[in-house]
């Protein structure tokens, strides 16, 4: 009976210590579900289920996710998953549109607030004297 106690000591004592290894050696942005140093106090306090857990819900996951694989911080967006440029930002549509088409709005504008700058001359002229 004793030597059944000690191979589950020992067989704990050896899960213990390879999660504990793994979970230190995990990257911080990789453990899944709970803070490092949560995982840490699970897989000491709570043998054998917390080294168990670990494997389970905490170990990073090795397949890869999409196309490009797993999104790490630093490698900004996979090129299908790129938010697209507003219009005024990209420079494709800025090269579309010309200088011509730039100064007939200008001219239009400027066209426009005369009308109404002589319209505004014209109400006041008639206030005035009436």
């Amino acid at each position: 009976m004793i030597r059944l106690y000690g191979f589950f000591f020992l067989v704990d004592l050896a899960l213990m210590v390879v999660a504990l290894i793994d979970c230190l050696s995990t990257e911080e942005y990789a453990v899944r579900n709970l803070p490092k140093v949560v995982w840490v106090l699970l897989i000491l306090l709570f043998s054998p289920v917390g080294p168990i857990v670990w494997f389970v819900a905490g170990r990073p996951q090795n397949d890869r996710i999409g196309r490009a694989g797993a999104w790490r911080p630093g490698n900004g967006f996979p090129e299908y998953d790129r938010p697209r440029p507003a219009p005024d930002d990209d420079p494709d549509f800025l090269r579309r549109r010309s200088v011509r088409d730039d100064e007939e709005l200008f001219a239009r504008w400027e066209a426009d607030l005369r009308r109404r700058e002589e319209e505004l001359r014209r109400r006041e002229r008639e206030n005035g004297t009436g």
